[in-house]
């Protein structure tokens, strides 16, 4: 049986991305199905492989939930968000 990764072609950068953006609080699941074709579930099992089990369970603890990651709890008005710090090398 193949892995997911290999099924949806996921390079170990678009893994580690996949990663990112599901600890990142603002970031919806819907984010990461758009870009990477990937929906919450497999996000799930994609974190579970490539993470310890302590901190998959930290991370699923924290998600359960959270209105943030997921566009459709989000509030109207919330359409993205980019932290003040990111990418701060480059401004």
């Amino acid at each position: 049986m193949a892995s997911l990764e290999s099924e949806h072609n996921l390079s170990p950068a678009d893994i580690s991305r996949i990663i990112e953006m599901a600890w990142e609080d603002r970031t919806p699941f819907e984010a990461i199905a758009n870009q990477f074709a990937v929906d919450e579930s497999q996000v799930i099992k994609i974190m579970r492989r490539h993470m310890s089990a302590g901190a998959f369970r930290r991370w699923r603890a924290r998600v359960s939930g959270r209105k943030t990651k997921h566009a459709d709890l989000r509030q109207p008005g919330v359409s993205r968000h980019q932290s003040s710090t990111h990418n701060k090398a480059n401004r």
